[in-house]
């Protein structure tokens, strides 16, 4: 994610070269960011409409739907974990062009325009039962889901780029939680329709979360006016060295390994111990709420914490959620492994950013973020498809989330490793 490291293009906020091409479309005019915290909070706020869209509902909430498809479709593990594998596919290419795109057609459209397209691909998602095709519109969700994501990120940063350590934990624990309020709106809409279609509703339930997403982008298109139009420096990855966040990174890779099984197959499994729709719809409801919630809880402590104690904590914390519906039967460890995850995966995006902060000079910070953000790419790519695997092979899904929470507690341990440089953020 391209946080920060950016530079203001000229008048009003625009860059340069849409000045010099005014066919083109262009958003409305920039209103200023009010100086103080609620202006910046607002914007905040409503530019989270990006990572509920982006990640709440064209990622998350497949898990939701995952049972009543893989039913109708006559998925293996491996098919249903294959996915969401190409889904992240599409994420990492997305993080990868990202700044390419902003620089060409400005941030601000490109991340409008990120958010408009997963829409259209939740949408277009209930129209095929072709597997082949199902892969080609997951991945698109996943490329434009990412240039919602890190571009969205990259304006909350512009907007907060004065604030102190804290206040920009605290706002970006906010955008990253618009991914849990998705998951609550997710969590209920797709449950009642499957319930009211015996189980067969799938498709509705697409067309549902896509009517949803089109609300959001209209949310998101309207905060995205209240920021100047950030345009990515050239690229400074050449004359900096990766091995000052290079612990963060391998501990950020274990997290995308790690937790996209549990969002991906938690469905799945409680499904298969019996639990009821109307139960399955109250955890998720639990998981989005407490995502939603987890930047407001967080944020606070990382900044206190620092990048790197913070990963461990916040790690440690999601393995522990992670594991527990395999060790405890019923619905009160499921409810309470939702709140612990919920309340958690998000905050380790926002401890990176902090650790790559710390450890690098502001220059390097966007190059930085990058490059853990490829690496994390490259974790929740494989993921799916692993425990999808060792759930095959061993013919339960439990064994699929234990391995993910010990994956999740190296991470924790090797996130440790990494060393503060606090005098390095400005």
């Amino acid at each position: 994610m391209r946080l920060r490291g950016l530079r203001r293009g000229g008048a009003g906020g625009r860059a340069p070269h849409l000045l010099r091409h005014p066919g083109r479309l262009t958003l409305p005019p920039v209103q200023p960011v009010a100086a103080e915290g609620h202006g910046r909070l607002a914007v905040a706020i409503g530019l989270a409409a990006g990572p509920l869209v982006a990640l709440g509902l064209a990622r998350f909430a497949y898990a939701l739907l995952l049972p009543a498809m893989s039913d109708d479709l006559s998925w293996s593990y491996s098919a249903a974990g294959a996915l969401n594998t190409t889904n992240a596919a599409g994420y990492l290419l997305g993080a990868l062009v990202a700044a390419p795109l902003a620089r060409s057609f400005g941030t601000r459209r490109t991340f409008v325009w990120g958010t408009a397209v997963t829409t259209v691909a939740l949408a277009l998602t209930a129209a095929t039962s072709t597997y082949a095709v199902l892969l080609t519109i997951r991945f698109v969700a996943g490329l434009a889901g990412a240039l919602a994501f890190v571009l969205g990120a990259a304006l909350v940063a512009e907007a907060s780029h004065r604030g102190s350590r804290g206040r920009a934990a605290v706002l970006l624990g906010v955008y990253f939680g618009g991914a849990g309020a998705g998951i609550v709106a997710a969590g209920l809409l797709v449950p009642l329709l499957l319930d009211v279609t015996d189980g067969a509703g799938w498709r509705q339930g697409w067309l549902a979360l896509a009517a949803v997403g089109a609300v959001a982008t209209l949310a998101a298109a309207r905060a995205a006016r209240q920021v100047s139009d950030p345009v990515p420096a050239q690229d400074l990855a050449r004359h900096w060295d990766r091995r000052l966040i290079g612990w963060a990174v391998v501990a950020y890779t274990c997290f995308g390994l790690g937790y996209i099984a549990y969002l991906t197959f938690i469905s799945e499994y409680l499904t298969d111990e019996g639990m009821s729709g109307p139960l399955i719809a109250g955890f998720w409801a639990v998981v989005g709420l407490a995502a939603a919630l987890s930047g407001l809880a967080w944020g606070p402590l990382l900044g206190r914490l620092g990048g790197s104690r913070g990963m461990a904590v916040v790690m440690t914390a999601l393995a522990a959620g992670t594991v527990l519906p395999v060790l405890l039967d019923g619905p009160v460890a499921a409810y309470l492994s939702g709140a612990v995850v919920g309340g958690s995966f998000l905050a380790v995006v926002t401890a990176v950013s902090i650790a790559v902060r710390e450890s690098l000079p502001q220059p390097h910070w966007t190059a930085g973020l990058a490059f853990a953000t490829i690496a994390f790419g490259l974790g929740q790519t494989v993921g799916p498809t692993l425990t999808g695997w060792v759930s095959d092979l061993t013919a339960d899904l439990g064994t699929g989330l234990l391995l993910s929470g010990a994956i999740l507690v190296v991470g924790a341990v090797v996130a440790l490793l990494q060393p503060r440089h606090p005098e390095r953020e400005t």
